[in-house]
C-alpha cells in the first residue's frame, strides 16, 4: 500500500468516516433486501420506504412506477408538522403561555366554546368540542368542515360537549384551529411559516401544503413531501432539532411535544399513548421493547422516530381510507426493527 494511501486512510479514521461508512454498507444490507419483500404485496398502493440510521440513508425503496421526486399527500401526519411549527412560533416568542385559555390572547375566538379550551387541549386532543371524525353524525367531523363555505365560521359555531382538558377525542377540527392560529401569531400563512421556520432550513424547496376555500392553510394536514423529504425532517427530529450541526427546532420543545401524555391504547390499536399531535407506541420484540414516537396519516402514512436505534422510517402510501394501509405500514416497522 502506497504511503498516501495510508495516511488517507488513517484521516478517514480519524473523523469516524469510516466506522460510519461501514456501518451503513452493513445496514443497507440487512433492510434494503427487506423492503423488497412489499414489491408483490397485494395492494399496489404502496409509494415508498426511506430508512435512516445514525444519519445515513441506509435502504430506500420506492414501489410500483412511484416517482422518488413526485410530492405525496402524507394526510394527517401534516398535524405533527403543525406541532412542530407551535414550538417554532414558541421558540421566537410569538404565542401566549400554553396552559391558558385561547380567547385571552386570540380575539377571534373569544365567546365561542373554543375560546374557553387551552393551546395544549388542542393539541393533545382533549378540547371539549364536539368534533369526532370517526362518527360522521358529530357537529364538528371533519367531512362537515371540509363541506362548509366558511370553515372559519363553522369552527367557531362548534359547541362544547365536555370540560376542556378531560376526554381524548380524535379530530381535526382543531388542528385546522391550531393553524389559523398560528397564521395569527405569525402574521403569515402557516405554509410560508412553515417554509421559513422548517423546510427551507432542512433544504426542502417544493412543497404543496393544501389550503381551504376561505385560503387558509390545512394545519390538519394535506401537505406533500417526497418520502426522502419526510425521512429528512424526521432525521432533525431525533438529532434534537438540528440539521446538519444548526439549531431548527427546540430540543426543549420536541421532548415536550412527544411525550406520552395522553393514553389511547383502549381506542387506537397501533398507539399507546398521545403528546401534542404525535403518538408513541412500544413494541414487545424478541430482542426486547422498543418505543417508537410517530407521526401518522390516512392510508399508512408514517414517520417513524426510533431513539434507541437511532432510526428513522418514513413511509408514504396511497391506501386512503383503507385500514389495511396502517396495517402494513405498522408490518414494515416491525419488519425493520427484528432485522
Amino acid at each position: 500500500m502506497r504511503r498516501r494511501d495510508v495516511l488517507a486512510g488513517a484521516a478517514l479514521l480519524a473523523t469516524g468516516l469510516v466506522p460510519s461508512l461501514l456501518y451503513a454498507r452493513t445496514a443497507s444490507e440487512r433492510f434494503q433486501p427487506l423492503l423488497e419483500r412489499w414489491d408483490q404485496d397485494e395492494h399496489p398502493d404502496l409509494h415508498g420506504v426511506v430508512v435512516r440510521v445514525k444519519g445515513a440513508v441506509v435502504a430506500e425503496r420506492h414501489y410500483h412506477g412511484a416517482d422518488p421526486q413526485a410530492l405525496h399527500d402524507i394526510r394527517s401526519a401534516g398535524k405533527s408538522i403543525t406541532s412542530l411549527l407551535v414550538g417554532a412560533a414558541l421558540d421566537r416568542g410569538l404565542l401566549g403561555a400554553r396552559d391558558e385559555p385561547l380567547e385571552r390572547y386570540w380575539p377571534l375566538v373569544r365567546g365561542s366554546a373554543l375560546g374557553r379550551a387551552s393551546l395544549v387541549d388542542l393539541l393533545t386532543m382533549r378540547s371539549g368540542l364536539a368534533a369526532n371524525d370517526q362518527d360522521p353524525d358529530s357537529p364538528g367531523n371533519e367531512d362537515r368542515m371540509d363541506e362548509a363555505k366558511d370553515p372559519v365560521a363553522f369552527l367557531l359555531g362548534i359547541p362544547a360537549v365536555d370540560r376542556p382538558g378531560t376526554r381524548y377525542v380524535y379530530n381535526s377540527l382543531t388542528s385546522y384551529a391550531v393553524g389559523l392560529l398560528l397564521e395569527h401569531a405569525t402574521g403569515k400563512s402557516l405554509l410560508a411559516f412553515a417554509r421559513e421556520a422548517l423546510f427551507e432550513p432542512l433544504g426542502i424547496q417544493r412543497v404543496d401544503w393544501a389550503s381551504d376555500v376561505a385560503g387558509h392553510t390545512k394545519g390538519q394536514g394535506n401537505l406533500s413531501l417526497t418520502t426522502d423529504e419526510l425521512a429528512r425532517i424526521g432525521q432533525a427530529l431525533l438529532d434534537g432539532g438540528k440539521w446538519r450541526g444548526k439549531r431548527i427546532l427546540s430540543s426543549g420543545w420536541l421532548e415536550t411535544s412527544m411525550r406520552p401524555l395522553v393514553p389511547i391504547g383502549s381506542v387506537d390499536p397501533y398507539a399507546d399513548a398521545y403528546g401534542y399531535f404525535w403518538y408513541t407506541k412500544t413494541h414487545p420484540l424478541k430482542r426486547g421493547a422498543v418505543t417508537v414516537r410517530f407521526a401518522s396519516g390516512n392510508g399508512g402514512n408514517k414517520l417513524y422516530l426510533v431513539p434507541s436505534r437511532h432510526m428513522v422510517v418514513a413511509i408514504t402510501s396511497r391506501a386512503y381510507g383503507h385500514g389495511y394501509g396502517q396495517r402494513r405500514s405498522e408490518a414494515i416497522l416491525k419488519a425493520l426493527l427484528s432485522a
